[in-house]
């Protein structure tokens, strides 16, 4: 089952917000030139942040606090799927300069929208 990082507010403890990060074997098959005998290759695949929160930063901190996490489990690669903000769709993989400022590189395309980007330790 993927880990999902989670936010949650200070005052209440309530969740406002999670990432989904796991294993990339732990999921279907992300894009076509996923090289399954990879190891250590570590997915981000989607982002909830409510619509009133969403400008404030949290997927950014959600973001950097799934990277911490799959590095800390063994990761060797980060893999994520991001769009570009004028997307329509997939827009819940995150967005493509919240990656790239943390180091991500563009390795090719899922579909017509996706990035595929990789972050190495």
């Amino acid at each position: 089952m993927p880990a999902r990082r989670s936010a949650s507010s200070p005052s209440s403890r309530k969740v406002i917000g999670w990432c989904s990060v796991a294993p990339r074997e732990t999921y279907r098959r992300l894009s076509r030139q996923q090289d399954d005998s990879e190891t250590d290759v570590w997915s981000v695949v989607c982002f909830y942040v409510p619509r009133a929160l969403r400008g404030g930063g949290l997927a950014s901190a959600l973001l950097d606090a799934a990277i911490k996490h799959a590095f800390a489990k063994g990761a060797r690669v980060i893999e994520a799927y991001p769009v570009d903000e004028a997307a329509p769709s997939y827009r819940f993989m995150g967005f493509r300069d919240m990656f790239t400022a943390r180091g991500f590189q563009e390795i090719g395309t899922a579909g017509t929208r996706r990035h595929v980007m990789r972050l190495s330790r």
